[in-house]
């Protein structure tokens, strides 16, 4: 085979090979050093495949800037994907020109960035909130209790540790959330009661999973080397753990994970539907009801800001548009008729 030829075949990214993309690999070992989280890492990997089959399989260096363009004008005009779905895919190229490649950038700023139109976030009144838990039972219901009382996202509530629940203060401690800060918010004092008795039943499984030979569970920034003990500690255990064990993508090792994410969206989306709810629910719609509900409230809005974990107040404002309050309370004039 002719040396050009040889070159440009090493460079394809062949399917179904029993050995995985070269590429691909470099970029997750690039994303990993970075501490990128896994979500993270799936979606830039898939992210980057598409692209390369889009071009027909052709090595991302041989390419620019109109392959780039190319490729993000098909998402958004052949696709329909949303403007954060199109920056999404740009980052990953960004990420994989930059940093694996090692690829100088200067055409990177002609290529387009989608405009995020700002849009008026879903919130459900009270009555449409105890219509969906009431249409939910068990550790679901739990897990959507707990959202909508503490403001949390859906992966911060997830990856809650049973020692970052403080009872007697009514604290919960937010660890790493968006943006890598950390946060306090409420514990509210009608959750308390049925998160001990929920509690009282994770342990009864931890101690299971030990009894077996298992129960350690992922610890971040290599603590399960420092504290050697601490894998298998109370403490460190999912507040809402899996029903079964796993075996973890990244290290191989078998361990009990923390609910599903599309499991907890599955049960408030059916939730909804069996009460009859017109609005499109989510588990996202519990947080933005939280934050419209303390407004109602009187709360102020620096302290629903801190709670929510924004960091600019501007963000936490979108509320007060949903209240159609905008500072001043306007009566219409047909109500004046």
């Amino acid at each position: 085979m002719p040396e050009g030829n040889r070159q440009t075949g090493e460079r394809r990214i062949e399917e179904g090979g029993t050995q995985p993309p070269r590429l691909l690999e470099q970029l997750k070992e690039h994303l990993r050093v970075r501490h990128y989280s896994l979500r993270t890492e799936e979606a830039y990997v898939d992210w980057t495949r598409r692209f390369i089959l889009f071009h027909g399989k052709r090595h991302p260096r041989d390419m620019g800037a109109p392959e780039v363009q190319a490729f993000l004008s098909h998402l958004a005009v052949d696709r329909h994907v949303s403007p954060s779905t199109q920056n999404q895919a740009k980052a990953a190229l960004l990420f994989l020109y930059r940093h694996v490649l090692e690829v100088d950038l200067p055409w990177m700023s002609e290529v387009v960035q989608a405009k995020r139109h700002p849009r008026l976030p879903v919130v459900l009144t009270l009555s449409e909130v105890r219509i969906l838990f009431d249409q939910m039972e068990g550790g679901m219901a739990l897990v959507a209790q707990v959202l909508y009382g503490t403001g949390m996202r859906l992966m911060e509530g997830l990856r809650l540790r049973v020692k970052d629940v403080e009872f007697e203060r009514r604290e919960i401690l937010i660890r790493d959330g968006k943006g890598g800060k950390d946060r306090v918010t409420m514990l509210p004092d009608r959750l308390a009661e049925p998160l001990w008795a929920h509690l009282d039943r994770v342990r009864a499984l931890h101690e299971r999973d030990l009894q077996e030979g298992f129960g350690e569970v992922w610890l971040p920034d290599a603590l399960a080397e420092k504290f050697r003990a601490a894998p298998r500690a109370w403490g460190w255990q999912w507040v809402f753990p899996s029903a079964l064990r796993s075996v973890d993508p990244r290290s191989g090792l078998t361990r009990r994970h923390h609910l599903q994410p599309e499991s907890v969206q599955k049960a408030v989306r059916l939730a909804a539907r069996a009460g009859e709810l017109v609005k499109p629910v989510t588990p996202h719609v519990l947080r933005h009801s939280f934050a419209t509900h303390l407004l109602m409230a009187g709360h102020d809005i620096r302290t629903v800001q801190e709670l929510l974990g924004h960091k600019d107040v501007e963000t936490t404002m979108i509320y007060t548009h949903v209240l159609n309050r905008g500072g001043r309370g306007v009566a219409s004039p047909l109500d004046g008729l």
